[in-house]
């Protein structure tokens, strides 16, 4: 990378949602507000990993054009900016994997850069449109990603103005309008942030290699289960063309499991899968 001076607005932003978090010590808890937080991360945990990952980035299957902007209305209510930028950045992650153009890699630029530093960084604000044409062609998906701040600010809106609704009309709940927002928005988000973000980072840093691919790409269970099956990073960086990250069935994958029940549904469609010869003679771990 020619750049890495962090843009001080951008972290104005990104340290804003963290701070948010402190808004729990004024609202206090209850389990309504928890529960929303914890619904929040996995709803757009899977958008961020089924769809702005398995689909747009690497189109491992097919979908209709209403689901596709489901996944990537979704998907940016996590604010990881657009399903484009988000796309675009992660192939060309792959093109260069642990290399010195890798954007975020922690091999050659160290674990804060490959975790959060290349976000905040203005050389990579901009959307690499060359890379990402086949989706760029869609209006209704162009506009989400030059407006991607709409969807979590819209997001927040709607959590505070579900606290204030449940506050009058379900006071048993314990719920205030500023409650949901801090724990259902902030909290959620810090963490689906950093938990996102340690694939990046963590996932080439810890854990097994079944396959010697030409990156530092790992395996590990831990991230697997808390990023609904992207912590098979080495069997991904093998075979990114795949849906199915677990390449075996001990190897957990929830984002897998969702998308195969909306298959029965016909919501998604040509699921790719890794090829036979691949998982008939895997490389120790």
């Amino acid at each position: 990378m020619a750049d890495k001076k962090l843009d001080p607005l951008r972290c104005v932003y990104f340290l804003t949602v963290h701070l948010g978090c402190l808004l729990v010590f004024l609202s206090g808890f209850s389990w309504f507000a928890l529960g929303t937080a914890v619904v929040l991360y996995w709803l757009r945990m899977f958008a961020i990993t089924g769809g702005f990952h398995r689909y747009f980035s690497h189109r491992s299957y097919e979908t209709s054009r209403i689901f596709q902007f489901c996944l990537a209305f979704l998907g940016t209510c996590s604010g990881q900016k657009g399903p484009l930028w988000w796309a675009a950045h992660h192939r060309a992650h792959h093109q260069n994997s642990d290399r010195h153009n890798d954007v975020h890699s922690p091999i050659e630029s160290g674990f804060f850069w490959s975790h959060v530093g290349w976000i905040l960084c203005r050389e990579n604000f901009e959307t690499k449109h060359h890379l990402i044409q086949d989706f760029a062609k869609y209006p209704e998906i162009l506009w989400l990603d030059r407006h991607f701040v709409v969807p979590p600010f819209l997001l927040a809106l709607f959590l505070f103005t579900l606290g204030f609704c449940l506050q009058q009309w379900a006071p048993s709940l314990g719920v205030s309008p500023l409650q949901l927002l801090a724990w259902g928005f902030f909290v959620s988000t810090t963490v689906l942030y950093h938990i996102t973000f340690s694939i990046n980072s963590l996932g080439h840093l810890w854990g097994g290699r079944r396959y010697d691919t030409k990156d530092a790409s790992r395996n590990n269970f831990y991230l697997a289960f808390l990023t609904m099956g992207e912590g098979w990073h080495n069997n991904h960086h093998r075979f990114p063309q795949s849906e199915r990250q677990g390449f075996y069935w001990w190897e957990i994958d929830f984002t897998h499991y969702t998308l195969k029940t909306l298959a029965i549904f016909g919501l998604v469609w040509k699921l790719r899968s890794p090829p036979k010869w691949l998982l008939d003679r895997p490389a120790p771990e």
